[in-house]
């Protein structure tokens, strides 16, 4: 099967399924905060293009688009129901319009802000922006919030030289142990 079937294929499934508490989600974003459900943030995608990912919005509006950890006391910025959204990682239940859309994977890189330059600059220097970027990934599971940039990049590095739908499949259930454990979020 290929990627781009499977891809498909799940976003059916788990749109079928979180159908309703996206419907929720949406409603408590809107009653606990002012502005839009969904954040649109500017990412970069496969070969370096741009690309617009959308999240339910944990962040207040106007919030600098800054990876979370270079924000100066980043909790002043979370939303009410902020907090709860990323560590169960639900905001991260509309990307499947980018998978939808062809914008992502399932399983990739962890796309780039537009603004993470040395992000940026490491992935293209060893071929990793060839790669379609994924809600999860090699690095995603090996460490998330707490790996540096070069760490992140080596794991990248890994993960593209080691690609295979097994192992797609592997950080696929890897991933889902580490949501339910909340592992490795730290905002």
């Amino acid at each position: 099967m290929t990627t781009r079937i499977f891809n498909i294929v799940m976003c059916l499934i788990l749109g079928a399924i979180l159908l309703i508490p996206g419907i929720i989600i949406t409603l408590l974003v809107k009653l606990t905060s002012n502005g839009p459900a969904l954040h649109w943030s500017k990412r970069i995608g496969k070969n370096n293009q741009p690309f617009l990912m959308p999240k339910f919005r944990s962040m207040k509006i106007n919030t600098p688009q800054l990876a979370t950890h270079l924000l100066s006391d980043n909790q002043n910025y979370l939303t009410p129901i902020g907090p709860f959204l990323r560590k169960s990682s639900l905001d991260e239940i509309p990307q499947i319009l980018a998978i939808i859309k062809g914008d992502m994977n399932f399983v990739g890189p962890r796309p780039a802000l537009y603004n993470q330059d040395d992000l940026i600059e490491q992935r293209t220097l060893l071929n990793i922006h060839t790669l379609t970027p994924g809600i999860t990934g090699w690095a995603q599971i090996n460490g998330r919030d707490e790996l540096s940039i070069p760490d992140k990049v080596k794991l990248d590095k890994e993960y593209l030289d080691k690609r295979s739908f097994i192992f797609d499949m592997k950080i696929l259930a890897r991933t889902v142990i580490q949501v339910l454990k909340r592992a490795d979020v730290h905002h």
